[in-house]
């Protein structure tokens, strides 16, 4: 089977690209921008059908969210036009496609974990072109699957944990947000997790749609703050503030824990608690230093 995973360069992609040689059988086409320009339809026309691609993996998206306020249309061709082409062309060929989106379209006023058929209510320029991107792909391939993922983490890239570390050793003190809730997800789960979906899929089964993926567990970024300096073994105090205090262009969901009963269902998936893969994580930011 040949797969394209688009947004290679990124975190989920780098844990995908770590993780292809465990599927012999499987001939992976990593690419980013340089590669292959998803806002372009025709590259993607002529890539797919030159390596004769059967599964799309798109994992590239626009992800400053604040700098998306005011970069908007940069935003608006990498998650809804990227988006809006590689439907076009799974759709065209017949081929599988697994788009990855983000539980910033929601607004976070729910109390309870949201589940894939609540409204969706973006706060953010983010949010918008995500759900703006995840309502094309499935407008023109309603046989792909959508996966909403949240608070994402990995020894790859910038993200959450390895500036926590970084701050936490420059600093005798960090003030983090703790009225935020939401579920850090390492993106080695949720690489295993979609290539388990590509794998099943590949059987012919009939799961089709929107699915929610994160880890197991809820947190603050203050909880997930406390707990990175705890097992990084960094001496630095975390206090916690309150959003109001660290005002950002973008406002950001309150409460965006993800409900993750039809996905564990559908694809017999066994999710870790985001502690236990933090830990993981910390281990392979370790190995690499």
């Amino acid at each position: 089977m040949n797969i394209l995973v688009t947004g290679a360069s990124g975190q989920l992609g780098n844990e995908l690209r770590e993780r292809s040689n465990l599927y012999k059988t499987w001939n992976f086409y990593f690419t980013d921008t340089a590669e292959l320009d998803i806002k372009d339809l025709s590259k993607v026309e002529e890539f797919v059908a030159a390596n004769s691609i059967e599964t799309i993996i798109n994992c590239a998206a626009y992800t400053a969210v604040d700098l998306a306020e005011t970069n908007k249309d940069l935003c608006y061709a990498v998650n809804v036009t990227g988006a809006k082409n590689l439907a076009i062309v799974a759709a065209n060929k017949k081929i599988q496609l697994i788009h990855t989106s983000t539980d910033f379209v929601f607004n976070g006023v729910h109390h309870l974990p949201y589940k894939e058929e609540d409204v969706a209510n973006p706060l953010s320029v983010y949010g918008s072109t995500k759900l703006a991107g995840e309502n094309e792909v499935l407008a023109i391939c309603p046989n792909s699957i959508i996966v909403r993922t949240a608070w994402l983490y990995s020894a790859y890239g910038a993200n959450f944990v390895k500036t926590m570390q970084r701050l936490g050793r420059d600093r005798d003190a960090l003030n983090v947000i703790f009225d935020q809730v939401g579920t850090p997800t390492w993106a080695g789960d949720l690489a295993n997790a979609i290539l388990q979906i590509v794998a099943t899929k590949k059987t012919g089964s009939e799961q089709r749609g929107i699915y929610h993926y994160s880890n197991e567990g809820v947190a603050s970024w203050y909880d997930f703050a406390v707990e990175i300096m705890q097992l990084s073994e960094i001496d630095c105090k975390v206090y916690p503030i309150e959003t109001k205090e660290y005002p950002t262009p973008a406002p950001r969901p309150a409460y965006s824990v993800l409900n993750k009963a039809k996905i564990k269902s559908d694809f017999k998936l066994d999710i870790p608690h985001w502690k236990e893969s933090l830990k993981k994580c910390i281990l392979a930011i370790q190995n690499e230093q």
